[in-house]
This record gives C-alpha cells, structure tokens and sequence, in this order.
C-alpha cells in the first residue's frame, strides 16, 4: 500500500487530477487494491505525486462519485467499488479478511512509516542502523565478484548447513574471537534476523518466554511474538544486563533462553563489561539458561575491540552465537551465520531448508572470498575510521544543539548513540513533528514500550553535513515541544 511509484505526466494535456483518479481506478479494477484496503491518506498521496492536496480531493471525489471508494469517519478512506458492474458480478474474495488472519505480526506501525520514509527525497535518515552508501565497499566488491567469476559459477543450491568453503572461512575467522568451531557446528542463514526466525519456530515451544536486555532490538521486531512467543525485560546498567537479576526473572516467567546484545547494544551502544559477561555466564550455566548472543556489531569498534564473546568460553555448549556482514560489508549480500551444538545447527538447518532452501549461493561465495582475500580486515579498518569522524561529529552537534538539555554517553564503537530527553514527551508527536522537518528518528518507545525519553540517533548512515543539519532540526523541534510542555 505504501508503494507509489508511478508519477503523473505534467507534459500531458489531461488535467492531474483525471490522471491520478485514473491511476488509482486502475489499481482498483485490476484487484492490486481489493474492496477493503485502506488507500494512503491524501497528504501522503500529494507528497508521493508531487501535486498539491486539492488535486488529489478532486481525484478521490471523482472516484468516491463513481463508487470505488468510501470515506469513514476518523478511519480514512478505503476501497469499496460499488460499481454497477461490481454489483452484477459474483462478489470478489475478501482479502483483507485473510490480510488480518495471518499468523505473522505486523511491523509496529511506526516501523511501517520509517520503513516507508526511508525511500522518500530529502529525508535524513538519523535512527537507520546501517553503513552510508559511500561507507560501502563497491570497488572491493567489483574485485569479489570478479575472483567469484573467474571459478565455476555456483549456481545452484549449496548444502543445507550453507556452502562447506564459507563455513570452513568463518571458523578460521572466529577463531580470531577466541571461538573454537568446526564448520560441522555453523549454518550460514540470510542475516542473523533470519537465525532468530529459525530459533523461534524450531527450538522452542509456543508460549514460551524469552528474557532479554529492556531496552532491546528485540521489542521492534515480532519475530518471537508472531511465533507465539513472550518478551520479558531485564534492566541495565552501565555495564550492561543486571545478571543477578536474572535467576529471579527466570522463575517468575518460567525463561526459556535469554537474548543479549553485548558488544555495542542496539538501541544503547553499552558494551558489557568482562566481569559482567563472566557473571552472566556463570550464571546461565548454574540456571541451564541457554544463551542467544548477538554479536553482529563486534566488528565496528571504534576505541578498543569488546570482550571476547560468551561462545569463547563455552565448555557446555550453552549458547548459540550469531555473526553477520551486513553491519560491516554490505545489508545487501544478505549473509550471516549461527554457531552452535551441532544438534540444533542439525535442526535449524533443516528447518531454513523448508524454508528457503538456502542462502544465495553467489552471496556465499563473494562471502568466502572476503574472508579469504584479506580484504575484510583491510575495509574494516576504513569502516572504523569513518565511523569514529561521524561519532565525534555527532556527539559534537548534540553537544552544540542540545548540550546542557539532552544527556547521552559516548558510545566506543557500534552506531547507535541513546539520546535521553530532559523529560518525558509523547515520542510518536516528536517523530511526526521530526518528519515534517525532513528528519527521520527512532524513537525510544520501539525499545521499550513506555520509553518516553529517548531517542536513538544512528552516526552510521547519514552525511556529514546531513548529520549536523538533522540534529539542529530535531533540537528545534524538542525545544519547541518542551516549551509548550512548560506551558
């Protein structure tokens, strides 16, 4: 529904507005937009056609006229086509029933409208977690593809477990981490998002809870949710998750595993401290608690390299260890992996073969040449640079924009840096009021439910001068919020 592609002929000599109701009768009657579907709102079709608000009343009058459309109060406007020839026909399936039926979550709606608004012109992007477009690789990339092309093209399934020369190049780079794997015990998956889809449709029962850092990533994404699954926060510190909490959370909740982001959080940019990570360990173990450790951002420390993982010192197979590429490499090669006890990489594997039947086998193999080539370390030593300018120019405009009003703490690697507000504001106006000014935010309540003071601000992705002109642009808008607060 929020894709709009087509765009009106201004060379044309049919008036916009005939063109545009036209366009959406089309979409209508050919069934891309079955009776029931709710049309994007008149601003936002004004926005995505580039005409003013009036042309698209007059489009959707005209068709609201002929009976394609209804207006209902408070609910927008939706397809209804009460056409004459509608009426004679036997009446279509009803497909936003099935729509709501489904057995997967819908994004939060808010990530609906970041997701949407992340492809619009002009928009600065200031909560995307991912690299710029001028921090990605392309020409270390052109040579991958070249080595991979020099070879027999694979182009046809991999085995179950991902392909054998990738998985061998991951355990020897792991090994660097201080992890022992063979390649018998990794499965390559389509980013660690995909690895927790595996993990919550194979390994656990419906009903059951999952304990995790409050805030978290986690809360932003219905993964475990639309599996039937539970959400329980723990709190944090400043060294990360308060693992003495956590045998107390476990009873109360029955835990079934705990999820942790312990190298550079998402959303808070903590790096849990090695005695942290020690006591955590160790209690997991005393509990049979297993362990989910998403380790995706441990490559784009800035400062200093984080502790060694939790997989590094894991006698009993406790935990199972999620890596990926696309927060250094690129989100597009659409590679990452899960180490694990062979058992369950067993059960996983067979399960993303149901699935998908595997990750791309090119991705795979312009994976293994990274790895092998050196080149990775060599781009991650860029890819640190880079980061640690865009961090400190932040951190400095935060500081210009709303020092003295707004706190946070320097982040020593990762991309996020969790902004706390001086005091709490409806987030949802601030994101909207955010986007009026062409600034794109993740607001805090993504993460935490009730978070209404925080905001996470991402250094990884927009400009240099796009990062100064956001942050001024959002303190306007915070100080013009808190000054009607005040009021």
């Amino acid at each position: 529904m929020t894709s709009l592609e087509w765009q009106p002929d201004r060379m044309s000599g049919l008036p916009l507005h005939y063109q545009i109701s036209t366009h959406l009768k089309n979409k209508i009657v050919q069934g891309e937009w079955p009776a029931g579907t709710k049309i994007p709102s008149q601003r936002r079709l004004a926005e995505a056609f580039g005409v003013n608000r009036s042309t698209v009343v007059m489009a959707l009058d005209e068709l609201t006229a002929d009976g394609f459309l209804e207006g209902n109060r408070g609910g927008g406007t939706t397809v209804v086509n009460h056409t004459w020839t509608q009426l004679t026909a036997a009446p279509p399936p009803d497909w936003t029933s099935y729509v709501k039926a489904g057995i997967q979550s819908s994004n939060l709606p808010t990530i609906q409208e970041i997701n949407e608004a992340e492809f619009r012109t002009g928009i600065i992007r200031l909560g995307t977690g991912e690299l710029a477009p001028d921090m990605l690789p392309q020409q270390e990339m052109r040579e991958v593809l070249q080595a991979v092309a020099c070879e027999p093209l694979p182009l046809g399934y991999e085995e179950p477990k991902g392909s054998a020369k990738l998985r061998q190049q991951i355990a020897q780079h792991v090994k660097g981490y201080g992890i022992h794997a063979s390649p018998a015990s990794i499965l390559i998956v389509s980013g660690a998002l995909q690895a927790l889809h595996l993990i919550s449709i194979g390994l656990l029962h419906k009903g059951s809870t999952i304990l995790l850092e409050t805030p978290s990533y986690l809360y932003s994404v219905p993964i475990f949710q639309s599996a039937g699954m539970k959400l329980s926060g723990i709190p944090m510190d400043g060294e990360g998750i308060e693992a003495r909490l956590i045998p107390q959370y476990k009873r109360q909740v029955n835990g079934a595993l705990l999820y942790t982001i312990p190298s550079f959080h998402n959303p808070t940019g903590t790096v849990m401290s090695r005695p942290r990570r020690e006591q955590l360990m160790d209690i997991c173990s005393r509990e049979g608690l297993p362990l989910i450790e998403d380790d995706v951002y441990r490559d784009v420390w800035i400062d200093a390299p984080p502790p060694a993982p939790f997989k590094a010192d894991d006698p009993g197979g406790l935990v199972l260890y999620l890596g990926s590429f696309s927060k250094t490499i690129s989100p597009g090669l659409r590679i990452g992996w899960v180490i694990g006890p062979e058992p369950v990489i067993n059960r996983l594997a067979d399960i993303k073969m149901q699935t998908d039947y595997g990750s791309s086998s090119l991705s795979q193999s312009a994976a293994a040449v990274w790895l092998s080539s050196g080149l990775y370390q060599e781009h991650l030593e860029s890819v640190r640079r880079q980061l640690a300018v865009r961090r400190n120019i932040t951190a400095a405009a935060l500081e210009k924009h709303l020092g003295g009003l707004a706190s946070w703490d320097m982040p020593a690697g990762g991309f996020y840096i969790w902004l706390q507000l001086p005091q709490a504001l409806s987030l949802s106006a601030l994101f909207a009021a955010a986007l009026k000014e062409g600034v794109l935010l993740n607001p805090g309540h993504l993460y935490e439910r009730d978070n209404s003071r925080y905001l996470r601000i991402s250094y990884a992705y927009a400009s240099l001068a796009d990062l100064e002109t956001g942050i001024g642009r959002l303190a306007a808008v915070v100080k013009r919020m808190l000054a009607v607060s005040a009021r």
